[in-house]
Parts: C-alpha cells; sequence; structure tokens
C-alpha cells in the first residue's frame, strides 16, 4: 500500500506526526516549544490556513460542532447546496479536519477534533479586541 500524497506531491503526514515535528510534546498534548519549520511544514500548514480561509468550509465546521451530520442535515445547517456541501467536506476531510462513517444509506460526518476551534477563538478574540480599540479611537468625547 503506498503512502498518501497530498496536492503537490508533498507526502500526507498524520496529525500526530505534524504535531511531533512542529512541537515539542508535553504530557497530554501540550506544546512546549516549536522547532524550525521547513518549507514542506510550511506548505502542509498554508495549506490548512487556505482551507479555513473558505466561508463555507468554516459553516460547515461550525455546524460539525453540535454533533455528527450528514450531508443533508449540513445542507440545512448551512444554507449550501449538495454539490458545494460534498465538494467542502471531501476537501475538509482530506485535510483530517473532518471524519466519515457511513451509516446505512447515509455517511455521518464529525469533526476530527474541535483543535481547529482554538485558532476560529484566536481570530474571534482578535477581531474584537480591534474592533474595540477602533471604536475608542473614533468615540468622540
Amino acid at each position: 500500500m503506498s503512502p498518501k500524497v497530498m496536492p503537490g506531491g508533498l507526502p500526507h503526514p498524520d496529525k500526530s506526526t505534524i504535531l511531533e515535528y512542529a512541537y515539542g510534546i508535553k504530557e497530554k498534548g501540550v506544546a512546549v516549544a516549536m522547532l524550525p519549520l521547513t518549507p514542506e511544514m510550511i506548505a502542509l500548514v498554508a495549506e490548512r490556513f487556505k482551507a479555513l480561509g473558505e466561508p463555507a468550509r468554516l459553516r460547515l465546521l461550525h455546524a460539525l460542532r453540535e454533533g455528527e451530520r450528514t450531508v443533508s442535515e449540513l445542507m440545512e445547517d448551512t444554507g449550501l447546496s449538495q454539490a458545494n456541501v460534498s465538494k467542502h467536506l471531501q476537501l475538509l476531510h482530506s485535510l483530517g479536519f473532518v471524519t466519515r462513517r457511513k451509516e446505512g444509506l447515509y455517511v455521518r460526518y464529525a469533526l476530527a477534533d474541535a483543535d481547529v476551534f482554538a485558532l476560529c477563538d484566536l481570530m474571534c478574540g482578535r477581531l474584537q479586541a480591534e474592533t474595540e480599540a477602533r471604536r475608542e479611537l473614533f468615540a468622540v468625547s
């Protein structure tokens, strides 16, 4: 069986490989020290950030925060078409953001883990701080 290859021909490491490479791992998965990133690792990270740069994918991930969903349920939750939901789920699955399992006639999707929301929460906090700073800057005394 040949190893998975990502777009661009890079090997497709599993999540633990990426974490072990990029960070010194302490007990319970807490990152303690970032190692220098190779061009290959930078490409892997950029690919994942690019995937998160699409609002439709963020909507799907947000809907999956509530638990497993089928494509039909995700269509209802997000208002996206079946083709769009399927296309985005395929990419999210290939990058390890979501898992899928067959249940009868349906495929159920779920978050691989909730770590992605740490990034979202970080960015939302930053946006809130920037908004508050702008309000204070333009506030009339």
